[in-house]
């Protein structure tokens, strides 16, 4: 039997980010239909506020929206770090390709949060940012997500001369996604491997609390109940709208370390770094994820914050998220040099 635990008093939450968070939770358990069906309209708009496209730079960094297939409503936002005074622009800079989180359901590059998410991650790791707006279930289902997400990074490829300045390296390229996010990051790195891309080379993938699962009841989605954002009831109503009608939850896209796992031993996969949680349901198959990279000789750093909830990272004012922006930075830097070598 679960014993529920009460992450809200025993962790040193802003006031803000608390208040945020309940709502957050309870718009997601009004909004989640028992048919799995979702109301777009109205009342869920109201919770997700959108950052209009900035050409002058705002806290350092500008953006610009460039559109790949208009029929699929698939677009990315490109988050630009201003180049300072003292800088003759020989500097080249990564390209970090990014993926949003929520639920694969929710949300979308101009979503206020990301937008300033991806801000930050511009001006702080001094990369150009592209945010991809992909389709969303339960309206899209598997595979919708993936192929928005590898033609997107295939429109970059072939388009990146007319998108990017001319200091953007897109040799040195990471695929980043923070929860439903990280999980696209994944499998888009899969379909990578074979690809033959002419310019974008994929160095390094970030998977910031990836939203991995199964069939089976890990130890962490049984013992944390009540913890913010995250519960087994959310996360099988997620699973339920984007996986295949008639799959269960050791589908290959979910479970993507089970028993239907892609076989990647023989692959050139990118450096990974899994970023987890000690708050957040999923982070067991998180580690298995780091796990399952290793055993397929593939490298993987695991970065652990033990305090942390589901999401964490989307608060600046919580010191964890700061941190792990500039770990982030380290790990990006560190593949970057060992490539110039």
């Amino acid at each position: 039997m679960a014993t529920e635990i009460h992450p809200k008093q025993r962790l040193s939450i802003p006031l803000k980010t608390r208040l945020t968070l309940s709502l957050a939770s309870t718009f997601i358990d009004r909004i989640q239909r028992p048919d799995g069906s979702l109301p777009r309209g109205g009342f869920f708009r109201l919770f997700d506020f959108r950052s209009p496209v900035s050409p002058r730079p705002s806290n350092g960094v500008s953006t610009a929206d460039f559109s790949v297939d208009p029929s699929r409503d698939l677009w990315f936002r490109v988050f630009s770090p201003h180049v300072p005074p003292s800088d003759d622009g020989s500097r080249r800079l990564p390209v970090v390709f990014f993926f949003h989180g929520g639920g694969f359901v929710f949300l979308s590059p101009d979503s206020i949060a990301y937008d300033r998410f991806c801000r930050r991650f511009a001006r702080e790791i001094q990369a150009y940012i592209v945010s991809v707006n992909y389709r969303l279930a339960p309206e899209h289902r598997y595979p919708a997500q993936y192929d928005d997400g590898f033609d997107a990074l295939k429109f970059l490829d072939e388009n990146h001369a007319t998108i990017l300045p001319p200091n953007a390296d897109v040799t040195k390229c990471f695929l980043v996604g923070d929860s439903a996010g990280g999980n696209i990051a994944h499998n888009v790195a899969v379909r990578s491997c074979s690809a033959g891309f002419g310019a974008v080379k994929i160095t390094g993938i970030i998977a910031i609390q990836p939203f991995f699962g199964g069939e089976e009841r890990t130890e962490a989605e049984e013992r944390i109940v009540g913890a913010p954002l995250i519960s087994v009831r959310r996360t099988d109503w997620s699973w339920k709208a984007v996986l295949p009608e008639g799959s269960n939850r050791d589908h290959v896209a979910a479970n993507v370390s089970g028993p239907n796992a892609v076989d990647i031993s023989g692959e050139e996969f990118p450096a990974t770094m899994v970023i987890v949680g000690g708050f957040d349901p999923l982070q067991d198959w998180q580690r298995r994820y780091y796990e399952w990279l290793k055993k397929s000789g593939k490298r993987a750093e695991l970065l652990e914050y033990p305090n942390m909830f589901h999401a964490f990272y989307i608060f600046p004012q919580v010191a964890e998220s700061r941190e792990m922006v500039v770990r982030i930075k380290d790990f990006v830097d560190e593949r970057v040099a060992a490539l110039s070598a």
